[in-house]
């Protein structure tokens, strides 16, 4: 029998069943219909892995696409690799409590309080074994989207090495906020040689407003640079500089976003670069000179890319992690070989990134940022208006095992 949400069995005490809101994929759409509540048995745990009651789940956009079944269908994905489930519990943020561990285990144990980190993969992978990027293996994989029962059920199942100490100052919600954008913006600039953050560079953070751009603004501040976000409205631009950033654009003020007209275009590419360049003149003022971005923050994608190549310093990196607004990205080669710019793609976080980041907010330099905090029944409302684009303030975050907002501080 489940225990009721909000609520926790002794420590040890693992349910046969447990609460979760789950997909299937007969319900794929709007996130609002696709994720409905249902009592599911309780994930079994082996070696090398830990059960954690889950006590507070974040919001991220890759469970949209969850939700939607596109780009990827990951319950077919998952079934196709011979798990059983027809159903995804999706989740990739939890703060909670560790209630058993697999074989194997030795860091962790029944009680410890914990935060968990995206990044999955078989530690015998060859590419891992050889001492590469774990991130980058061919087995790696994003934890409570590609991989099922994450931290929408009232128990999540992790690899011991995606655990981390949680923050003691912050509440549950709190800690549950803030892991993957967080992770994913620290090794967006950070992870990438030869363009990492240094002290002193400018740095345009597109979504600044958002769970991920405020977690950059403050990691460029920390390491000493200045960020510049971009909003829609003055309101989300006051709250940006909240958190980090030196000024912010509104995006509304400008209509060149999208793919550019062709080369041989001639009005059509005039009206397109005055529109880029206008954008890059207010950036200019910000910054206080005429000096483009060391490094451009990105994750809308098809909007955005080509502005974002466009105003990038030459031998510049433009990292990007989603593609929030498509994927048909396009990219004016003149300005990206000939001034010998970057464009990465960024994703996850491997050991070494999420303890580094996880050092931080323990030490209280990085603030969650949370937006709102809600009751585990409105995770299909947070999630379909992520999808809309409705609420880019900070992190959302349900509540599951802690019964408020304000639990969990020590």
């Amino acid at each position: 029998m489940a225990v009721e949400i909000g609520t926790l069995p002794p420590i040890g005490v693992v349910p046969e069943k447990m609460h979760a809101q789950v997909v299937r994929q007969d319900r794929y759409g709007d996130p609002s219909a696709a994720f409905v509540p249902e009592t599911v048995s309780t994930p079994r745990i082996g070696p090398g892995e830990v059960l954690v009651a889950v006590m507070a789940a974040g919001v991220n956009y890759n469970n949209v696409w969850a939700a939607r079944g596109y780009p990827v269908d990951q319950i077919a994905t998952r079934q196709k690799s011979g798990e059983p489930e027809d159903f995804h519990i999706g989740g990739s943020d939890a703060s909670g409590i560790v209630y058993a561990v697999g074989d194997g285990v030795t860091d962790w144990q029944p009680g410890d309080h914990v935060v968990v980190h995206p990044g999955v993969w078989d530690e015998a992978d060859p590419w891992i074994t050889a001492g590469k990027d774990q991130m980058v293996a061919p087995s790696a994989r994003i934890w409570g989207y590609d991989t099922n029962y994450g931290a929408f059920g009232q128990f999540t199942r992790a690899q011991a090495h995606q655990l981390m100490p949680k923050a003691e100052h912050l509440s549950w919600a709190e800690a549950a906020a803030p892991t993957l954008v967080g992770t994913t913006a620290y090794r967006m600039l950070h992870g990438w040689a030869g363009n990492t953050l240094q002290d002193g560079d400018l740095v345009l953070v597109w979504g600044g407003s958002g769970g991920l751009g405020t977690q950059a603004s403050q990691l460029v501040a920390a390491a000493g640079g200045r960020a510049i976000a971009v909003v829609s409205g003055d309101d989300r631009g006051e709250y940006a500089m909240k958190y980090g950033a030196i000024g912010y654009l509104d995006r509304r003020k400008y209509d060149h976003w999208g793919i550019p007209p062709l080369v041989d275009d001639n009005e059509g590419q005039k009206a397109w670069s005055a529109g880029a360049r206008a954008f890059g003149k207010d950036l200019w003022t910000i910054a206080g000179g005429r000096e483009e971005p060391a490094i451009v923050f990105e994750h809308p994608g098809a909007a955005t890319v080509p502005t974002s190549i466009f105003l990038c310093q030459p031998g510049g990196m433009v990292v990007i992690c989603a593609g929030t607004t498509g994927f048909d990205a396009m990219v004016d080669l003149r300005y990206h070989w000939t001034r010998q710019k970057r464009l990465q793609g960024s994703h996850g976080t491997n050991d070494a990134q999420a303890y580094a980041y996880n050092d931080l907010v323990r030490a209280g330099k990085l603030d969650p940022v949370v937006g709102r905090v809600l009751p585990f029944a409105e995770i299909p409302r947070s999630h379909a208006e992520m999808g809309r684009g409705e609420e880019v303030f900070g992190n959302t975050v349900h509540l599951v095992g802690a019964a408020d907002p304000t639990t969990g501080r020590s």
